[in-house]
């Protein structure tokens, strides 16, 4: 299985991105899809998670202001960023977490200036 984020780029503080993730395999039905981010000389964070059955989890920081969803039929997972923060610059991953295995895709670069 291989994932590929995608949709950063630079935006002003308030700004808005749609972050989207690329799977290569028909299994998002089944599957548990994860954004996480890393910013610059911090640790991966978890930002959002949608389950198989499509309820979703979101930290505190990006609760309200994030979304995460998906289109089963396009192997795609989404995550609409808006009211963007400078603290909220980091490379953002998918992931995906299937049959007992958890994927990981190239991150995406997202910088929001002040």
């Amino acid at each position: 299985v291989q994932l590929q984020a995608f949709g950063g780029g630079l935006v002003q503080a308030g700004g808005s991105l749609r972050l989207s993730c690329a799977v290569s395999k028909s299994i998002l039905s089944e599957s548990v899809m994860y954004w996480h981010r890393q910013a610059p000389g911090k640790q991966r964070e978890w930002v959002a998670t949608i389950t198989s059955g499509g309820s979703t989890n979101y930290a505190d920081s990006v609760k309200g202001r994030f979304t995460i969803s998906r289109d089963n039929d396009e192997n795609t997972v989404y995550l609409q960023a808006k009211s963007l923060k400078p603290e909220d610059t980091a490379v953002y991953y998918c992931g995906l977490h299937y049959s007992g295995a958890t994927y990981w895709g190239g991150g995406t670069l997202v910088t929001v200036s002040s």
